[in-house]
């Protein structure tokens, strides 16, 4: 697959503002690596092979380990991850897949009784971000590995 649109070339005032958010999501108090796990979970479910690509080597790159990895797409059934990343993981899916009813008061409550209402707001903002970089990946089809070099990944041995 070839890209369909370099987004970053028409549109450089709105990817602006996304990286802009971005950086404020790395600014964030949330954990490195729980945001990259968010970031490449959201993208599995989305299907944006660009983000998978990226988001996996930024995890290997902050050292998380390949077993979690592979184990994120069954993260339900995997005792590699706390509870706490559980709830996280949980929020992230329901968010990435809004069903007829949203968010319920219960999903809620179980995403605050392991972060404050801040880290639930940080959190909120990254599965958002993550979202709408996912729908520009699949929407122009963003060869993945074209920006390993600008974020430092080809340094990784992973192409």
């Amino acid at each position: 697959m070839s890209t369909r649109i370099n987004y970053n070339k028409h549109a450089p005032k709105q990817v602006e503002a996304l990286m802009a958010l971005e950086s404020a999501i790395a600014a964030s108090d949330i954990d490195k690596n729980l945001k990259d796990l968010i970031k490449l979970r959201a993208s599995q479910l989305n299907g944006c092979l660009f983000c998978m690509d990226m988001h996996s080597k930024e995890a290997i790159k902050h050292e998380e380990r390949l077993l979690r990895l592979i184990h994120l797409p069954g993260w339900r059934e995997s005792s590699l991850f706390t509870d706490k990343e559980k709830a996280a993981l949980e929020w992230t899916e329901l968010l990435t897949k809004i069903g007829a009813h949203g968010a319920e008061d219960e999903d809620f409550k179980k995403i605050s009784a392991h972060f404050s209402e801040k880290e639930v707001v940080d959190l909120t903002m990254a599965i958002a971000a993550i979202n709408a970089w996912n729908r520009l990946g699949v929407a122009f089809r963003s060869e993945p590995g074209t920006f390993d070099k600008f974020f430092g990944l080809d340094k990784l041995g992973l192409s």
